[in-house]
C-alpha cells in the first residue's frame, strides 16, 4: 500500500516557483501563493519565485537560470499551459528537457478529470529533469495548483513516499553526465 514510511527521515527539497502570466503580479498571484503555501507547510525550502511573461525565450531564460543553480532542485510553474495562443510554457520547457516525465501530465489529468470532467482535456501540465532539476508545469488555476500539489507532487517530493518517489532519485539525476566525464 502506497504512503509515508515513518521510519525515514524526511529531507526538505528546495523548490523554485515560476508563475507565467501576462497579467498576474506578486500582489494577486493566487496560484503562486498556493504553491508556496503547500511546499512550505510539508516542510519543503523555496529556493526562489518569480512572474515571467508567456514568452518562449523567458521561460526558457529563467528556467535555464535555475538549473544552473546548484541549490534548485525542483521547479514548479503555474500558467501558460492551455491551448490558446499565448500558452507557451510545455513548447518552452521541452526546449529543456533532458528527459520528458510523461507520467506526470497523464496522471495529472486523470486527477483532474474528477474535478472537472473532460474540461481537463485542455491542459497541456507536463514535467521533466534537465541538469538535476526536476522541471513541473501546472496549469494557472488556483484549483490545479491545489490538484497538482495534493495529489502528487506533496507524495513524490518527499523522500518517505513509497513504494517511490522522484526525492530520492535526486542523487542519481546526473549519473549520464559523471559517466561520460
Amino acid at each position: 500500500m502506497p504512503g509515508i514510511d515513518e521510519k525515514i527521515t524526511f529531507r526538505p527539497v528546495n523548490i523554485a516557483v515560476l508563475t507565467v502570466s501576462d497579467s498576474r503580479s506578486m500582489a494577486d498571484d493566487k496560484s503562486g501563493d498556493i504553491l508556496v503555501a503547500r511546499l512550505t507547510e510539508a516542510g519543503h525550502e523555496l529556493a526562489d519565485r518569480t512572474i515571467v511573461k508567456d514568452d518562449v525565450p523567458a521561460i526558457v531564460g529563467q528556467l535555464r537560470a535555475w538549473i544552473a543553480d546548484p541549490l534548485i532542485e525542483a521547479v514548479i510553474s503555474t500558467g501558460g499551459t492551455g491551448v490558446t495562443g499565448r500558452d507557451v510554457t510545455p513548447e518552452a520547457f521541452a526546449q529543456v528537457y533532458e528527459k520528458e516525465i510523461a507520467g506526470f501530465g497523464e496522471v495529472f489529468r486523470h486527477i483532474s478529470f474528477k474535478f472537472i470532467g473532460t474540461s481537463t482535456i485542455q491542459s497541456r501540465a507536463t514535467a521533466g529533469v534537465a541538469g538535476g532539476t526536476y522541471l513541473f508545469a501546472l496549469p494557472g488555476s488556483p484549483g490545479a495548483c491545489r490538484d497538482g500539489w495534493d495529489h502528487i507532487l506533496k507524495d513524490q517530493l518527499d523522500i518517505r513516499y513509497r513504494p517511490c518517489n522522484f526525492a530520492e532519485l535526486l542523487p542519481r539525476l546526473q549519473e549520464h553526465l559523471q559517466a561520460s566525464a
